[in-house]
Formats: C-alpha cells, structure tokens, sequence
C-alpha cells in the first residue's frame, strides 16, 4: 500500500495540496482525473520522487524501481528513437518496445516524427526502462482512436502498479483502471 499522509505541496506562494491523505494499492492501475490544476501532475511528481512535499509522508515505494512518461516527451534531438527509446534501459528493449508501438524507423531523429511518433517513442522509453511502478502524465495525447485502443491493449499489464493522468474516462476504462478524481 502507498501511503500519502497530511501531504501539503506547492510551487512558491501556490499551494496545490494541503493535508491530503490518500491510499493508493501497490498494484494495479490507477487513473488520476479531474479539471487542470487540481493537481494530477503534481501528484506523480510526488509519487516518482521528482518533487518532495513540503511537509508530510509519503511511504510504500521507497523499495521500488519507478519509471516516468513526462506529459512532454522530453526527447533528444540529436538521437534517434532508439537512442532516446534506449535511455535508462537496454537497447534490446528498447527496441522491442518500439516495434510494438508501431516504431518502423528506429533511426530517426524526433524533428523526422510526427507527434503522436514522439510520444510513442517517449512511452517506449518510459516502458523499457521497466519500472516496478509506471508513472505517465496524459499518456495517450496526439494518438487517434484506432492507435490509443492498441497501445493500451499492449501496456494494460505492463507493469506491476500503473498510476496515469487523464481527461478522457473513456481511456481509464480502455486501462480498466480504478479512477480516483482529485
């Protein structure tokens, strides 16, 4: 069990969290919804580590490996997708990943992508990097439909504890995720 205790957190004079207590499971998937600037990306920044709360505790993840899908992908431009695909993980996975995210040209560069490619290739990076627990911030933005359905088929049970933001239930029930809305 994760465990958020009288948690308070902000940016400066702006605080987006006072007190908040929150239970999460150690397993499963977890979709994190509500209006812009309730706090959902400030959320995984706490749970991944990336930003400490500035008063309060939070414990059951200080044994587990996270990896994390930024909701900008965050890519290098001067490497190619299976460079960037491959940081923090293997190669091997990498590109095992890509091929399943429908990647075909591992050595393009990202300015040669289009955006759903990206974003694609940043979710390969964050799934290669195999992660006890998989952080993502809107995972599935700039993907059609048809493509969103089958990259959700593919990472459903990719990792043991699956926690993502969205505005779209439709995707948290595509994820058969457990909603929690902030």
């Amino acid at each position: 069990m994760i465990e958020l205790s009288r948690v308070c957190a902000g940016y400066g004079d702006r605080t987006v969290f006072k007190d908040l207590n929150l239970s999460l499971p150690s397993s499963g998937r977890i979709a994190l919804m509500g209006e812009s600037g309730r706090g959902k990306t400030t959320l995984l920044r706490l749970l991944g580590g990336l930003m400490k709360p500035q008063s309060g505790t939070i414990s059951g993840l200080e044994k587990k490996k996270t990896a994390f899908l930024f909701q900008e992908d965050r890519l290098l431009p001067w490497r190619s997708a299976l460079e960037n695909a491959a940081l923090g993980g293997s190669r091997e996975k990498a590109a095992h990943w890509l091929k399943q995210l429908e990647i075909e040209n591992m050595n393009a560069r990202p300015s040669a992508l289009s955006g759903g490619m990206q974003r694609r290739v940043a979710l390969a990076r964050a799934l290669a990097f195999e992660g006890d627990v998989l952080l993502m911030d809107e995972p599935f933005k700039g993907l059609d439909e048809e493509l969103r359905s089958r990259v959700i088929g593919l990472i459903r049970d990719s990792a043991p504890l699956i926690i993502f933001t969205t505005h779209d239930e439709e995707e948290a029930n595509e994820m058969k995720a457990e909603i929690i809305r902030l």
